[in-house]
């Protein structure tokens, strides 16, 4: 093994990151499981209990008058107004939090086929918070009537319960069923973890080319795994011709990105150790290169 390959098995950690979305979720609220900040009643999103990725938002406010209202039209029968108030016990939102109400309400909904109380239901039982038991059976029995409705979220972690194991039997091949239908949603989790399975050749057969087109994918959604992935992607030559100046790029993203301190640590003694191979000049394009992206990327999401 050459010095150069050494020098790589650091960033190990970035390329082979844990693959089950579910196993890294737990019960609402979480940056893509949040409803707006919009009145219930005059947003018709969250009256749908629809999801609002990639914001970290402040829950809305609510008067009793409305509270009360929605209740009423929860209580109809209403499915959307019954997994919204799910959502508002489970997070404390305008009512005490209480979790037995939240999973009465969202089994409702539910039970009538909304597909986003299909999945919080189904977290639920892989949380093993609040009133259920931990049963990965249950949850992979309502993730996948939320992945059949077309849940990209439904449809990662499903996948993630077939890559594991867990509530069914494992299936690598299931696991890119499922997270290859969410990936073409868009969604970045699933992008990354259908990645994998092509790193590692996991119910495909091992393809460096398409890893790097699926980690571009969440990488340009400002997800930092996936970044550090693509950057030791560029860094070792694989799936791409080896640049070190966009494994700079990518690896000085994820080392500034949400990311566990251990992996940004790790993001960033590779940043480094890539810089000891540019340019000067290079160096300070790539720095402001990542500058713009985060000023870009943080406008959109504001």
């Amino acid at each position: 093994m050459n010095s150069r390959s050494c020098r790589w098995l650091i960033v190990s950690a970035l390329v082979i990151a844990a693959p089950g979305a579910w196993a890294q979720q737990s019960a609402p609220p979480a940056s893509n499981q949040t409803l707006t900040t919009g009145q219930l009643s005059e947003t018709p999103k969250v009256a749908q209990c629809s999801l609002s990725p990639g914001f970290d938002q402040k829950p809305p406010a609510f008067d009793q008058k409305r509270i009360d209202a929605f209740k009423q039209k929860a209580s109809s029968g209403d499915s959307s107004a019954q997994c919204g108030l799910g959502l508002l016990y489970n997070n404390g939102w305008g009512v005490l939090q209480d979790h037995t109400q939240a999973e009465v309400w969202w089994r409702k909904a539910a039970e009538q086929g909304s597909a986003s109380a299909q999945y919080f239901l189904g977290l639920m039982y892989a949380s093993g918070k609040g009133v259920v038991p931990q049963n990965y059976t249950q949850a992979a029995a309502w993730w996948r009537k939320a992945a059949e409705q077309g849940s990209a979220m439904g449809q990662d972690d499903l996948g993630g319960l077939y890559y594991d194991g867990r509530g069914v039997p494992q299936d690598y091949s299931q696991a890119e069923v499922w997270w290859r239908k969410a990936a073409e949603q868009g969604d970045a989790e699933a992008q990354k973890n259908l990645a994998l399975l092509y790193f590692k050749g996991q119910g495909v057969p091992q393809d460096y080319a398409q890893a790097v087109a699926w980690y571009r994918k969440a990488a340009e959604q400002g997800d930092a795994k996936a970044q550090g992935s693509l950057g030791v992607m560029y860094a070792q030559g694989r799936g791409v011709p080896q640049d070190y100046a966009e494994a700079y790029f990518w690896l000085d993203l994820a080392a500034a990105g949400k990311i566990d301190t251990s992996l940004a640590e790790v993001a960033a003694t590779s940043r480094d150790g890539v810089a000891s191979h540019m340019t000067p000049a290079d160096l300070s394009r790539e720095q402001e290169r990542a500058r713009q992206w985060f000023e870009e990327h943080h406008a959109k999401t504001q």
